[in-house]
């Protein structure tokens, strides 16, 4: 009888050690599962809602750049934004939107790293995309007076989607290439600026510095509002409408430089500045980028290297005058 147990014994130590054999090999012949990942790539592509702006990462070939480890900020255009896009610039798909304009496109909704929604301050700040008259990133303006507006015409409709690479906010509009008047425009500090550019017995401003082709890139030395108040009570006039258009058309045309993206390293102190007008201005350095004009006045840089892509705007604290 005890042969008999000791045997029932070993029996069962065997077993024991054969099962145990067995499951160690059969564990290590099962491959471990990839571990989940949700980067914005993943995000995208699993949002029906932005089909169309995973179709255009993927034709852009920005996949690999928006699924790796980098962090980046995305302001994410979803389906409707893109159509209405596409209808707004004459294009049927996404297919026929030059490639190289796409993919600067996609990377104009693209900051670095991960910048939350209460981060954000209105201001300017350089996107990823370079287009245009110069190798100087776009500039984008950010307005966060009344939630989030980027070049007043998109806005944050949800925001601080946090993904494994960075944070994602969802905007309503797909954020055109900005070109000089974007940033007239979408700035309210320039305002007073726009109403003189668009009075109706105007030089066809606008339009001049909408053109990507000669005499662009401009250069733009732009007055804020503030600048046209202190100007006309300089003047002891009571609006803009009291100047008459020949004036206005020369003092306007003495802040552009054409044929010209002059960025603020391109300046030098003591430069002779040529202008749209024909009459030319002087730059100073020092503490400050100041502006003499051919009346001896001098106007501060207060806002310097706002790049588009058809020329670059430097905000002013005094409007300048020419020759009269």
């Amino acid at each position: 009888m005890k042969i008999i147990l000791k045997n029932a014994k070993m029996g069962m130590i065997f077993l024991f050690f054969a099962f145990t054999f067995t499951s160690c090999n059969d564990d290590e012949d099962t491959p471990m599962p990839e571990p989940e990942t949700n980067t914005i790539v993943d995000f995208v592509n699993s949002n029906d809602d932005y089909s169309s702006l995973a179709a255009a990462i993927d034709a852009a070939g920005l996949t690999a750049t928006l699924n790796g480890t980098t962090k980046y900020t995305v302001f994410a255009p979803n389906n409707a934004a893109f159509a209405a896009f596409l209808d707004a610039n004459g294009f049927t798909s996404l297919d026929e939107v030059p490639t190289d304009l796409l993919t600067q496109l996609l990377l104009y909704h693209v900051q670095e790293g991960s910048i939350m929604a209460a981060d954000l301050s209105t201001a300017y700040i350089p996107s990823l995309a370079v287009y245009g008259t110069s190798e100087a990133p776009l500039s984008l303006y950010v307005n966060t007076e009344g939630g989030v507006t980027l070049n007043g015409v998109s806005k944050v409709t949800t925001a601080d989607v946090q993904v494994d690479n960075g944070v994602i906010h969802a905007v309503d509009a797909v954020i055109g290439l900005p070109d000089i008047t974007t940033f007239a425009l979408a700035d309210p500090n320039f305002s007073i600026l726009v109403s003189a550019l668009t009075r109706e017995d105007s030089y066809s401003f606008v339009s001049t510095l909408q053109s990507s082709n000669a005499p662009a890139p401009f250069t733009v030395f732009a007055p804020v509002d503030s600048a046209f108040v202190a100007l006309l009570d300089e003047l002891d006039l009571s609006s803009l409408d009291d100047i008459d258009a020949d004036t206005l058309a020369a003092v306007l045309s003495y802040h552009v430089v054409t044929g010209a993206n002059v960025r603020s390293s391109d300046l030098t102190d003591g430069m002779m500045v040529s202008t749209l007008n024909g009459d030319d201005f002087t730059v100073n350095l020092g503490d400050n980028v100041t502006i003499t004009d051919a009346n001896a006045r001098t106007a501060t840089v207060i806002a310097a290297d706002v790049q588009a892509t058809n020329g670059v705007i430097h905000a002013l604290d005094t409007v300048i005058l020419p020759s009269m």
